[in-house]
């Protein structure tokens, strides 16, 4: 197999030129509870009653996205599919999957993905469904969409026209309403408790590449109104090194209420600016509390050893940190490395012992700078009958 010129990690220093954001997509200086003229009205925040669930709670469905372009992934699109169509069938066994495909690309998507996912025709350009795909809050008891105006990244990216307006058709598509958010950022910035407390990494969302003249208060203030969470808790993150600038799901993510898993490099790894990363997040969280004033627990989640993966590449994105939550389910990767898998599929099950812990292989996607979480979005709320 060949692996990525372009990846979501060297395209910094491989894309030429900057996107232009689509006409819309961009105009997003609406208030943060302005809820669009295709939603229905919503509460604000204030009256707090605006909630950011945790991924752990009940999921309608997951939706995912079928990636388009050979020119983003050049010869290995048919192997990025197939990992796209194995976590899809793995997750539809627990829950309902949407697998969004471009109308011409329908039918090899079913055949795909099988009969227990639904493929659904509606424009995208490629597989990174958290990013594109509206963050959910609750609402008056309706579920909302909040639309974070998807600009590629920071127009890093230029193909990414149809995913700039995935926010927006996926929720007319589903009748659900639709706030557009003050600020542009992607769902992978994201990491909630699900009791009012965010943790985000500030290289990823106080960037003039997303959001020009906004200072850390002025982000912080618009993400409470927008999301209805407590207390953000501020991770440096990596500015620059991809195409994301450091999103959290890659770095931390909370088990439960006051938990988390920290990914951390294979012991004897030379340190660089993403171990590094990980050992500021962690001097914040042991001195930080959460929205409910707890002290966090912290638990390391090692990586595997890179001489031991099958995967390939200086890119290779060998975090476990990147899992997903689903219904009776928790969806890891498998990299090769039989100890490391191991004990990473130990650590998750001692934290969600009620669910199945799922590896899956991925190495593809991984070498495209992405995970399982990158690729997948919960719709929260009753499962899909």
């Amino acid at each position: 197999m060949s692996f990525l010129p372009h990846t979501r990690r060297t395209a910094l220093r491989t894309l030429a030129g900057i996107g232009a954001v689509v006409a819309g997509a961009s105009a997003y200086g609406a208030s943060a509870s302005a809820v669009q003229p295709d939603a229905t009205p919503g509460r604000a925040a204030a009256g707090g009653g605006r909630r950011l669930g945790a991924e752990w709670e009940s999921h309608t469905r997951t939706f995912m996205a079928w990636p388009a372009l050979s020119s983003v992934w050049k010869g290995d699109l048919r192997y990025v599919r197939e990992d796209i169509a194995r976590i899809a069938r793995a997750i539809g066994d627990y829950e309902a999957v949407v697998m969004m495909a471009r109308p011409d690309q329908v039918d090899a998507a079913q055949r795909a993905c099988g009969s227990r996912v639904e493929v659904v025709p509606l424009a995208v350009d490629d597989l990174w469904a958290r990013d594109t795909v509206p963050v959910f809050v609750e609402e008056g008891g309706e579920v909302i969409g909040v639309d974070f105006n998807f600009n590629g990244w920071g127009n890093k990216q230029k193909q990414h026209a149809n995913d700039a307006l995935v926010g927006r058709t996926l929720l007319q598509k589903y009748g659900l309403a639709r706030i557009q958010a003050p600020l542009v950022a992607e769902g992978g910035s994201f990491e909630t408790d699900g009791e009012g407390t965010l943790l985000i990494t500030e290289s990823s969302i106080v960037n003039d590449n997303r959001n020009r003249g906004k200072n850390r208060d002025a982000v912080e203030a618009d993400l409470k109104a927008t999301l209805g969470v407590e207390k953000v808790v501020w991770l440096a993150g990596v500015r620059g090194q991809d195409i994301t600038d450091a999103h959290v799901d890659s770095l931390v993510r909370f088990t439960a209420p006051g938990v988390v898993l920290l990914d951390r490099a294979h012991p004897g790894t030379p340190p660089d600016s993403w171990s590094r990363s990980a050992d500021q997040a962690k001097s914040v969280l042991s001195t930080e509390t959460d929205a409910r004033g707890r002290r966090f627990e912290i638990i390391d989640l090692p990586q595997p050893d890179l001489n031991r993966i099958r995967g390939e590449g200086d890119d290779f994105v060998s975090t476990y940190a990147n899992f997903y939550v689903a219904n009776d389910a928790v969806f890891m990767p498998k990299f090769g490395d039989r100890k490391a898998d191991d004990r990473a599929r130990g650590i998750l099950q001692d934290h969600f012992p009620k669910r199945d812990v799922v590896p899956v292989s991925i190495d593809t996607i991984a070498s495209g700078g992405g995970g399982i979480h990158c690729s997948t979005h919960d719709q929260p709320g009753k499962p899909a009958a």
